[in-house]
């Protein structure tokens, strides 16, 4: 496991009003010290937007404590997950996300520096994410809650020690 956040470019889109149209936003790279550099931040990762534990339980769970996290010292939350920036995008807008920022890693690369990308091909998913949440300051990885039995097309998905909970529990 990787004691440092890898250095990678995220593929954003950022609102830019000088655009006209119904879409008003622009292609922005956010490199890891963007980011990390400097910051105490919460990483929440998972297989996929619009799946249902992703959707039901782990995203919804960081939104509704994120005051929580802040309150113990924690700059930001990000949601990570191995889809484009439209996906992620459309999918927090979909949920309502008001605070948890939605970081897209439609390549993988962050996601398989990590030593996080496994293949879900036995469900049509292609390369994903499994599942975990980390806590880091100024890039170091301080803890890392990865749900057990990660593996290529394991037909589980565990929801153990990712959530919020156990890292407000850490936190505390």
């Amino acid at each position: 496991m990787v004691s440092t956040v890898p250095d990678v470019i995220f593929k954003t889109r950022a609102r830019d009003e000088s655009i006209p149209g119904d879409n008003p936003f622009r292609w922005q790279d956010v490199s890891t010290d963007d980011v990390f550099k400097g910051k105490k931040i919460i990483v929440l990762s998972l297989p996929g937007a619009y799946t249902p534990t992703c959707s039901n339980k782990h995203l919804p769970g960081f939104e509704a404590k994120y005051q929580e996290f802040i309150d113990q010292g924690v700059d930001e939350v990000y949601c990570v997950s191995v889809n484009d920036a439209f996906v992620m995008y459309q999918w927090g807008k979909h949920l309502g996300i008001k605070h948890v920022k939605m970081l897209p890693d439609g390549n993988g690369d962050f996601t398989r520096a990590m030593g996080m990308l496994v293949e879900k091909r036995n469900v049509g998913f292609g390369s994903r994410s499994w599942r975990y949440s980390m806590l880091v300051d100024d890039k170091k990885i301080l803890q890392i809650f990865s749900e057990p039995g990660q593996a290529d097309n394991s037909p589980n998905d565990p929801f153990t020690v990712s959530d919020a909970d156990t890292m407000l529990n850490y936190l505390g």
